[in-house]
């Protein structure tokens, strides 16, 4: 099929490119930016004037909750949210029934992926065996199969020597570990950030340092090993100084942020709302900026959604009792786009952010628009807004953001230049 999409304006972070022009596609690849091939009649055509055309969004978090968590939400469900937060490129966290750490699950994951055909999944692999942090999974089988970073979540491993073995045997395949770095002693039992806001609602808080101990332990092991590593979901001002140092010290670390994180702050917790519950949690205003400022310099050099869709029962109990995590994917463009409303970002910067810089983290053939790579797009108009909930694809509707009017409106996502999401 030969498409066309004519007249957008065309923002490619990663080589530079702003301009309105049109965008060529042949068998699945882009084949020209500008003027057609010479011998190209396209038998379909967009009209993008008044939109942008931008890589397509990558999205390095998004649980799929499949297998084992279906009344949460389904590959097919998630995928085809995500596609309409403009993602074309997810990846997904270990923490299924079973875990993610034999080549079964990834194939069976891979497998469900390409049947929905709605976005291109990357697993990620358990670093351990049932996500236990005791023995090694079998790494080099699982990036076989397709995983391209190994990590534990939250769940940490209690044994350092443990988890500097494990680094060690990653860096001699030249494995991507990530991590998610918490204490589990300072964070055991805690709900929100360890503050005022918690003290005044009585909740059992988790410290800035349950994040800065561990991210501290995990710089040094990093520098130690030699591992390709990538810091996700970070919270704190002094988190990102410390990845800050890291860089300025030579070591080739990246990090991530949710995207919520750079909206919502503790105080968003005042009403008692499990809307707002998450883990790491919610931290302060000074904490806020801190990664607005790391994102904004490129410290932090992807945006993620950390998707985690849960079913209405889930979110009904008293706060602590409920379960943490926001859905919030097929908003990832509308939320994004907010930072560029209040000036925090310009558009390229967001969109790098969004593509480029996450693909670059784990080596991922995602976020670039070249001439004969894949003709993965986002189409969206920045002057229209999106209603969030106003249709809602994912199975979990646990969104505080639902009800808001949002800037932006994903016209188009094409995945291998099929249309997998049309507003």
């Amino acid at each position: 099929m030969k498409l066309s999409i004519l007249g957008a304006r065309v923002i490619d972070p990663a080589s530079g490119l702003d301009q309105v022009t049109d965008i060529h596609i042949e068998a699945c690849k882009i084949v020209a930016i500008g003027a057609a091939p010479a011998g190209f009649v396209a038998v379909d055509t967009l009209d993008a004037k008044g939109l942008v055309a931008a890589p397509g969004l990558v999205d390095l978090n998004v649980a799929l909750r499949e297998p084992g968590y279906s009344r949460k939400g389904s590959i097919t469900s998630e995928t085809r949210a995500a596609a309409a937060g403009g993602v074309t490129s997810l990846c997904c966290p270990p923490k299924t029934k079973p875990v993610l750490d034999t080549s079964a699950v990834a194939e069976l994951i891979l497998d469900r992926a390409r049947e929905a055909g709605n976005a291109k999944v990357f697993p990620i692999g358990a670093l351990s065996k049932g996500l236990d942090g005791e023995q090694l999974a079998e790494l080099v089988a699982l990036r076989d199969a397709g995983c391209v970073a190994f990590g534990n979540g939250l769940e940490s491993f209690r044994n350092t020597r443990t988890l500097c073995r494990a680094l060690d045997y990653a860096a001699t395949f030249d494995l991507t570990v990530i991590f998610n770095s918490q204490d589990h002693d300072l964070a055991e039992g805690g709900l929100a950030h360890e503050g005022p806001t918690a003290s005044f609602l009585g909740l059992p808080g988790i410290p800035e340092t349950a994040e800065t101990v561990a991210l501290a332990r995990d710089l040094l092991l990093v520098e130690q090993t030699g591992v390709r590593a990538h810091f996700s979901q970070l919270t704190s001002a002094r988190g990102v100084a410390l990845i800050a140092q890291a860089q300025q010290r030579g070591l080739k670390v990246t990090a991530d942020v949710a995207l919520y994180q750079l909206i919502l702050t503790d105080e968003a917790l005042i009403d008692f709302s499990s809307l707002y519950h998450v883990q790491p949690p919610l931290r302060t205003r000074a904490d806020r900026e801190g990664l607005r400022a790391a994102v904004k310099s490129g410290v932090v050099s992807a945006i993620s959604s950390h998707h985690q869709p849960h079913e209405r029962d889930a979110k009904l109990a008293p706060f602590g009792a409920t379960e943490p995590g926001i859905s919030s994917v097929e908003l990832l463009l509308p939320l994004a786009m907010t930072l560029v409303e209040d000036g925090l970002l310009d558009l390229p910067t967001l969109l790098a952010r969004l593509s480029a810089g996450p693909a670059e983290a784990l080596r991922l053939p995602a976020g670039k628009l070249a001439v004969g790579g894949a003709a993965d797009i986002v189409l969206f108009d920045p002057a229209a807004s999106t209603v969030a909930g106003e249709t809602w694809l994912s199975k979990g509707e646990n969104c505080p953001f639902i009800g808001h009017s949002l800037p932006g409106v994903v016209r188009y996502t094409l995945v291998d230049g099929r249309i997998s999401h049309q507003a």
